[in-house]
């Protein structure tokens, strides 16, 4: 499991592209038969990807980086799945997901398994982890199941679909905020005019972009500004100060993810556009 540390804003500003990547960018979470994990020190979020393809991926770690016996003795999970058909099994419990579909594993349980139906088209499972100080039972969410709300329009650029999973009126955890954003053909902003919020940190997983395209993921302070060029199937980790807004090439999909003190989706303090620079 690789380890990031928590950056200061001033800090932050003084770094050149590979260091800003280097602190902030994920460019690999899906391997086949591999796990891939992320620890941040940003509210010790952990984001991961699991790729089962000819055989089954276990979630596991050195246990040490934790201090635990098990990965969700004191943390829970939240997976969705981005790829082909597949299954988590939760302490022998099968859990078949779709794509786009989320599962939401609590605290407690023990053996944690990914695996695909198809290897020719093969689940991808995106994984946020965050600590724990309560259990929720396992529960799992479809698209048309998840609390949705149309924003935006396109004559903005910005007609989008948000999908809320995990959070205060859907599935119930102990901190984790999880849901996901669809943008319709033509549109390309997430969302502008930005804001942060200072109580819980994000974390956005970027796909369903083209090869040929790019988000340009802004962050930082509203007053010293930087970006991220991401690409598909990679994800970017953003401090409870900075902003949190992207712009394509082509339209697209992402997963954000939030730790932190509370889970209220609209807690946020808006940056209005003339604060930008």
């Amino acid at each position: 499991m690789e380890r990031r540390y928590a950056s200061h804003p001033n800090e932050v500003k003084q770094f050149d592209t590979d260091r800003l990547r280097q602190e902030f960018h994920i460019p690999t979470l899906f391997s086949p038969d591999k796990l891939e994990l992320v620890l941040t020190h940003e509210d010790r979020l952990i984001i991961g990807g699991a790729n089962p393809v000819k055989e089954q991926v276990r979630l596991e770690t050195d246990l040490k980086e934790l201090g635990v016996t098990s990965f969700l003795e004191r943390r829970e999970l939240g997976i969705i799945n981005i790829g082909g058909q597949g299954t988590v099994l939760v302490d022998g419990t099968e859990h078949e997901l779709s794509n786009k579909e989320c599962l939401y594993v609590g605290m407690g349980a023990g053996e944690v398994v990914f695996k695909s139906t198809d290897s020719a088209n093969p689940a991808k499972f995106y994984l946020n982890s965050a600590p724990a100080h309560q259990t929720f039972p396992t529960a799992k969410a479809t698209l048309e199941e998840a609390d949705s709300s149309a924003l935006g329009d396109i004559k903005n650029s910005n007609d989008r679909v948000i999908y809320r999973f995990i959070h205060q009126k859907g599935i119930q955890s102990a901190q984790l905020v999880m849901g996901m954003t669809l943008l319709k053909e033509g549109n390309m902003w997430n969302t502008m005019p930005a804001h942060t919020h200072p109580r819980r940190m994000e974390a956005y997983l970027y796909f369903d972009l083209p090869e040929d395209s790019v988000v340009f993921h802004f962050m930082g302070q509203p007053s010293e500004t930087r970006h991220l060029v991401m690409r598909n199937e990679q994800a970017a980790i953003s401090p409870s100060w900075s902003i949190h807004s992207g712009v394509g090439t082509s339209n697209y999909t992402f997963i954000w993810g939030m730790a932190g003190d509370n889970k209220r989706y609209d807690d946020m303090d808006p940056v209005s556009m003339k604060e930008l620079k």
